[in-house]
C-alpha cells in the first residue's frame, strides 16, 4: 500500500465528523447492486453526497478483521440475541459479525476489501477534501488475536485455576508457553467482555508492542477514534489491574504513543471516546478531541440550566470537545428523544457550539433502532422526510464560515416579566467573525412555550439597524441599535423551536 499524507483536518471552530457502520453499510450496498461491493467500491453519488452535506471526516467504524471466537461467543450470548432480534426481526446466523472492539488483526477486513479497498477509499475521500478515520481499541484484543498464541506476557494473566473459578473473568487459552489463564477485557465498573483479552498496561513490552500497531494504524488513516480511550490512563489502569509486584512508574501511554505517531505523521488527528471527567486529561496528553458524554446526557436528562452551566468551562477545554446526540453507543435519537421537535433542538444546540460535531449512520433519516455492533446487516427502513430534511438544513447551516473560523460567546436569558420563569428554558450564543459576519443561535429548550429578553452584542454590530434573518426559517426581525441596547430582544417561542440568524447591520 502506498502511503497518503494525512489529510489534516483543521482545528477550526467547528469540524463535522460522520460516523458509518462500515460493515452494515457494505451488506446493504451489495445486496442492492447484487453483488458484492467493497470499501473501494463505494458508490460515487454516495461520496459525493458526503462532500456536499459538508463532512470534514468519515469515521469507518468497523473495518478491522474480528475472528471466530468473537462470532461464536455473540451467536451464542443469551442476553444478545433479544438485542438482536429486536433490531433485526429476520435475524439469520450470517448477520451477525461478532463485535468491531474485538479486534483480531489490525487489518482491514477482507470481506471489505482489504488494504486495496481502505487505500481506494481514502484516496476517493481525498478528493473530495475528506478525511478517514477508523478504530483504534486500546484496552483489550479479541481472545483469538494472534499475541494470545505468542505473546501471553502481554495480557493480564491469573492465578492456576482463575478461569475454573472465575469463569466470568479469564479464559483459559493454549499458548506457546504452555496453559495461562488470561482475563477478559474490562473497566472498573463492569464485568469482562467475554470475546476480548485484557492487555497489560504494566508491562513495557505491552506498550511497544501497541504503539506498533497505532504507528501501522496510522499509515493506512488520516485519524483514529480511541476505544474508551480513559482506561489505560495509569491510575485507572492500576485500579482496575492492580499490579502483584510494583513496577517502576512509567509515562502516560498517550503522551509517548500519540508524540511517536505524530513524529511521523503530524497532522494525524486523536479522538478519545472519554467518560469519568477524564476528557481534559487525555486533551492534555495530545487529543484532538474527547467524546462530551456530558453535554448528550444534560441535553437527554436535566435540560437548558445544566446544559448551560457545562457550556462555562474554559474556551481551550470547550473547542477541544466531540458533541453529539448519538453514536453506536447510545440509543438512536429518534428513540431516545421521540419527539421530533426535541431531537432537532438537541442537535442545534449540539451542531452549533464549539468543538467537532458527531453524526451517526441512520441518525439522518430519522431510524430509531439502535443496531447493536455485533450486526453487520441493519433492517430496511423507509427514511424520515422531515428529519433528513432538517438534517441537510442544519448541516448547511453550520458549514457556513463564521462557524468555520469565528469566536463563539454564549449569553444569557433575562425574564421577560415578573414571575414568568420560561426563561430559564433558553439557550442562546453568537457567532462572530470579522470577514464572515454573525449569527445568533437561540433555542426554547423545553416542552413548553417560554419567553424571555436576550442581551444583544451590539458592540459587535456598527450600524443603527440590525436585521436578524433566520437561516432555517422565515423568520426576519428588523430592531432599532438603541432599543436593543437599553432592553434587548424579546423571544416568545413555542416548545423546542429555535432561530439560527444570520445578523446584518446598517445606518439608516
Amino acid at each position: 500500500m502506498n502511503p497518503l499524507s494525512p489529510l489534516r483536518l483543521t482545528l477550526t471552530a467547528h469540524p463535522i465528523l460522520y460516523e458509518v457502520n462500515t460493515r452494515a453499510l457494505i451488506t446493504r450496498l451489495s445486496r442492492r447492486a447484487g453483488k458484492s461491493i467493497s470499501l473501494g467500491d463505494l458508490p460515487d453519488e454516495l461520496l459525493d453526497d458526503w462532500m456536499a452535506l459538508g463532512y470534514d471526516a468519515v469515521w469507518m467504524m468497523g473495518i478491522w478483521e474480528t475472528g471466530p471466537t468473537g462470532r461464536r461467543i455473540a451467536k451464542s450470548y443469551p442476553g444478545l440475541q433479544d438485542e438482536f432480534k429486536r433490531a433485526l426481526p429476520d435475524l439469520t446466523d450470517d448477520d451477525i459479525g461478532g463485535s468491531p472492539y474485538a479486534v483480531q488483526a489490525y487489518e482491514p477486513a477482507r470481506a471489505l476489501g482489504g488494504y486495496e479497498g481502505v487505500e481506494r477509499l481514502r484516496n476517493r475521500l481525498h478528493e473530495r477534501g475528506i478525511a478517514l478515520v477508523l478504530d483504534f481499541v486500546c484496552n483489550h484484543t479479541a481472545r483469538d488475536h494472534a499475541w494470545v498464541l505468542e505473546h501471553p506476557e502481554y495480557f493480564i494473566r491469573g492465578a492456576d485455576h482463575d478461569a475454573l473459578q472465575h469463569p466470568d473473568q479469564y479464559f483459559s487459552a493454549d499458548t506457546k508457553r504452555g496453559k495461562r489463564n488470561i482475563a477478559f477485557g474490562r473497566d472498573p465498573y463492569f464485568p469482562g467482555w467475554t470475546d476480548t483479552a485484557q492487555l497489560d498496561y504494566h508491562s513495557p513490552e505491552t506498550r511497544r508492542a501497541m504503539t506498533d500497531e497505532l504507528m501501522r494504524v496510522a499509515e493506512l488513516c488520516d485519524g483514529v477514534r480511541c476505544d474508551m480511550a480513559m482506561l489505560i490512563l495509569n491510575d485507572v489502569f492500576a485500579k482496575t489491574w492492580p499490579a502483584t509486584t510494583h513496577p517502576d512508574r512509567q509515562p502516560e501511554f498517550w503522551s509517548q504513543a500519540i508524540h511517536t505517531v505524530r513524529q511521523r505523521h503530524p497532522a494525524f488527528l486523536f479522538i478519545a471516546e472519554a467518560y469519568w471527567n477524564r476528557e481534559w486529561d487525555l486533551q492534555q496528553l495530545g487529543f484532538d478531541y474527547t467524546y462530551d458524554k456530558t453535554l448528550y446526557d444534560r441535553l437527554l436528562r436535566e435540560g437548558a440550566g445544566a446544559v448551560r452551566d457545562h457550556l462555562k468551562a474554559e474556551m481551550e477545554y470547550q473547542r477541544h470537545c466531540l458533541r453529539f446526540i448519538e453514536n453506536h453507543d447510545e440509543t438512536a435519537a429518534a428513540a431516545a428523544m421521540p419527539s421530533e421537535s426535541w431531537q432537532f433542538a438537541a442537535a442545534v444546540v449540539a451542531g452549533t457550539i464549539p468543538g467537532m460535531f458527531l453524526l451517526h449512520d441512520g441518525q439522518l433519516d430519522g431510524n430509531p433502532v439502535k443496531l447493536p455492533v455485533q450486526l453487520i446487516r441493519r433492517a430496511e427502513w423507509a427514511p424520515n422526510p422531515r428529519t433528513q430534511s432538517f438534517y441537510r438544513s442544519l448541516l448547511n447551516t453550520i458549514c457556513a464560515p463564521v462557524f468555520r473560523t469565528g469566536t463563539w460567546l454564549q449569553m444569557y436569558p433575562r425574564a421577560a416579566w415578573g414571575e414568568n420563569h420560561t426563561w430559564t428554558n433558553f439557550l442562546a450564543s453568537w457567532w462572530h467573525d470579522d470577514t464572515n459576519g454573525d449569527r445568533f443561535v437561540i433555542v426554547n429548550y423545553a416542552p413548553l412555550s417560554g419567553q424571555c429578553y436576550i442581551d444583544i452584542p451590539v458592540d459587535l454590530l456598527s450600524g443603527t439597524i440590525i436585521e436578524f434573518r433566520d437561516v432555517m426559517g422565515r423568520a426576519v426581525y428588523i430592531r432599532e441599535r438603541s432599543g436593543l441596547e437599553t432592553k434587548g430582544m424579546f423571544f416568545d417561542l413555542q416548545p423546542y423551536s429555535f432561530h439560527i440568524f444570520s445578523v446584518f447591520s446598517k445606518n439608516r
